[in-house]
């Protein structure tokens, strides 16, 4: 009782532990190991159903080929306005141009820059904000706001008054945006981006705070173009969602979405920016279509880390985020439920039964729990784009069962010491070992059972203690039970106790010995042999001769620890049938018999005799005998080895 209190308590530890921290969710933990498990989910989507990237979607690309045959970068503006102007005739969607055009160039270069992006008519440019470290939630104050970027701003936002969803929008506290010609020119979006903890780009910030203005993202503007909506018709739902016409993007409270990453760069078609400008490949490629203009080449510094990728240029990221939005397929991470249902019933279910199953057993139930948990969070999330967490509830599991399985261990291990120590004194080495693998057959504390006794006492052992000096007495006693013992063990007896020259043993306790009666009989004859043996070695060394008697019988008696608890317990058994058998071993010096066996014994190993599966012995029916305290006279019969009987022939 005492044990299972102890592993139910251990259960309801671990339980409200990862219950917490499910709960509260530290950001140390999901951006440093269950991201980790996001993304081998990732990576197992993309062996099972591997998405096939938009065919909507082109990006022109600055790559190493277009940097050695245009020149170094960054390029001359009238080769951007070149570039701009091929693109521009394909007739695209929508342009989202993923560079930076913050400082003046020359007014000329410039001009015909200014002059693409117009004709364009759809060109999205990107601006940078600087968020400071640790800023989310802060209310920063912003340097001057230049007035052209409010047309560019979200023009409706609703929320929620009672969630505080302004308090975790990401807040900068500065802007650098396009030279005031080309914001004016285009449309603006934001390139910021924070990586989790472990520097790799899961979400999407879909909007930024600046001033009390809030502005979307480039993808989110180019997505917006592309699908043909107004930008009156763009609504930020603060804290919970962006209105993109007549579809809703959910967001987090600081306005991300969870990328759903197609693969590894270069999964979109990339067009070399060299390839378009040298004519080489026509602009009619670009025709409805969504085309995104940024940079690859390693110079450039624009690479992102990403689940499939230590090196995906960032306009490819925009071209997954793009295409999240235009089909609607973020990924979502679950808000918790379904992870703390799982805590809860796994944490009962592996707590209440790992305690009462065998080792086996338990570790089947608790690999089988996580194993079905862990395929269903793959399920969930390769099927449905949710995203739920899986370190916390396995965890959970795996801890429990763990340390349950610890505790059984040294609580087994206690246990099998105790009766190791209990039983080796009494009991052979393989009868022990049974015991310490099914415990349960110990029953200790007292049990009627069926055994055969078996008492040996030494003839004569009183004047030879008187004849003999008592360290020679001693040697001579040490010899004779170390021989007797081993060969009480050997037929997997109880070696009850020692009382002077006396030995009592046992069969059929503390383990179940259906043949008990057999294997006392069969002891008593390897005893009186072994004994023949030991009495020539004495001859030969000119020391005393040692003879013994032996009496066995069978019958019900008490049996298990008996003793002061705490103090003095001896394993053995009391009752008639333990003095009958000691009283027939008496009997042994008035019929000049070393065996004596009751009528008991016999007729418990009759069959055995008719069937001639015990030879090689003589039993002679001896007399009818009345023994003290026994008003009824037993039968007793006297049995010899073949040794023995040529000895006394």
């Amino acid at each position: 009782m005492k044990k299972t209190i102890i592993f139910h308590i251990v259960t309801l530890i671990s339980t409200s532990l990862f219950l917490s921290l499910n709960l509260f969710d530290p950001l140390v933990i999901r951006e440093h190991l269950e991201t980790k498990t996001f993304d081998l989910r990732l990576y197992l989507r993309n062996v099972i159903k591997k998405p096939t990237p938009y065919n909507g979607i082109a990006i022109v690309a600055v790559d190493e080929k277009s940097i050695k045959e245009i020149g170094r970068w960054p390029w001359k503006r009238d080769i951007m306005a070149g570039l701009v102007n091929k693109i521009s005739e394909g007739r695209p969607k929508v342009i989202g141009i993923d560079i930076m055009f913050s400082e003046r160039e020359s007014k000329e270069t410039d001009g015909k820059l200014l002059a693409a992006i117009k004709a364009a008519k759809n060109a999205v440019l990107a601006m940078a904000f600087d968020v400071p470290t640790g800023n989310k939630g802060k209310n920063v104050a912003p340097k001057d706001i230049p007035d052209f970027l409010w047309d560019s701003a979200f023009m409706v936002v609703k929320g929620e008054k009672e969630i505080p969803w302004r308090e975790w929008a990401v807040k900068p506290d500065d802007v650098i945006p396009p030279i005031e010609e080309f914001s004016k020119a285009s449309t603006l979006g934001h390139v910021y981006t924070h990586p989790d903890r472990d520097a790799v780009l899961r979400w999407e910030i879909l909007y930024l705070q600046y001033g009390d203005d809030f502005y979307p993202s480039l993808s989110l503007q180019v997505a917006r173009i592309a699908l043909g909506i107004d930008a009156k018709d763009l609504i930020l739902y603060g804290g919970s969602g962006i209105g993109l016409g007549d579809r809703v993007i959910s967001t987090d409270l600081s306005g991300r979405v969870l990328i759903n990453y197609v693969g590894k760069e270069k999964s979109y078609r990339y067009i070399p920016a060299a390839d378009l400008i040298n004519g080489i490949v026509s602009p009619s490629i670009f025709k409805d279509r969504i085309v995104l203009l940024g940079t690859s080449a390693i110079a450039t510094y624009d690479q992102k880390v990403t689940p499939f990728s230590s090196n995906m240029p960032g306009v490819e990221k925009n071209a997954n985020v793009i295409e999240n939005m235009v089909h609607n397929n973020f990924l979502r991470q679950s808000p918790g439920v379904i992870e703390l249902i799982a805590i809860l019933l796994t944490g009962i279910l592996i707590g209440f039964f790992i305690p009462r199953l065998k080792a086996v057993q338990g570790a089947v139930m608790a690999s089988g729990l996580i194993i079905s948990y862990i395929i269903l969070a793959c399920y969930l999330f390769i099927y449905h784009n949710l995203w739920i967490n899986l370190l916390y509830p396995v965890s959970n599991m795996f801890s429990i069962f763990t340390i349950q399985t610890v505790m059984k261990f040294f609580y087994e291990e206690k246990k099998a010491k105790e009766i190791r120590q209990m039983f080796s004194s009494y009991v052979s080495p393989k009868i022990v070992k049974e015991l310490i693998d099914n415990p349960d057959k110990t029953k200790l504390g007292g049990e009627r059972r069926v055994v055969t006794v078996l008492f040996s006492d030494i003839v004569g052992f009183t004047s030879l203690s008187e004849r003999r000096q008592p360290e020679e007495v001693v040697s001579m006693l040490n010899e004779y039970f170390k021989e007797m013992a081993d060969i009480i063990f050997k037929w997997d007896g109880t070696l009850d106790k020692f009382i002077g020259d006396e030995i009592m043993a046992f069969w059929g306790a503390p383990v179940e010995q259906p043949g008990h009666a057999e294997l006392a009989v069969r002891c008593a004859l390897n005893m009186s042999d072994r004994l023949n043996e030991l009495q020539e070695m004495w001859r030969s060394r000119g020391g005393e001769v040692l003879d013994c008697g032996i009496g066995i019988n069978t019958g019900e008696v008490l049996i298990g620890n008996i003793g002061a608890q705490g103090k003095k317990m001896d394993y053995t058994a009391i009752g008639d049938h333990v003095n009958l058998a000691s009283r027939v071993e008496k009997l042994t010096r008035q019929y000049g018999a070393r065996i004596l066996v009751a009528e008991s014994t016999v007729t418990s190993i009759e069959s055995l005799i008719e069937k001639g599966a015990i030879g090689h012995f003589e039993l002679r029916d001896l007399a009818f005998v009345k023994v003290k305290g026994k008003e009824k006279e037993i039968k007793i019969f006297e049995l010899k080895g073949l040794k023995q009987r040529e000895k006394t022939a």
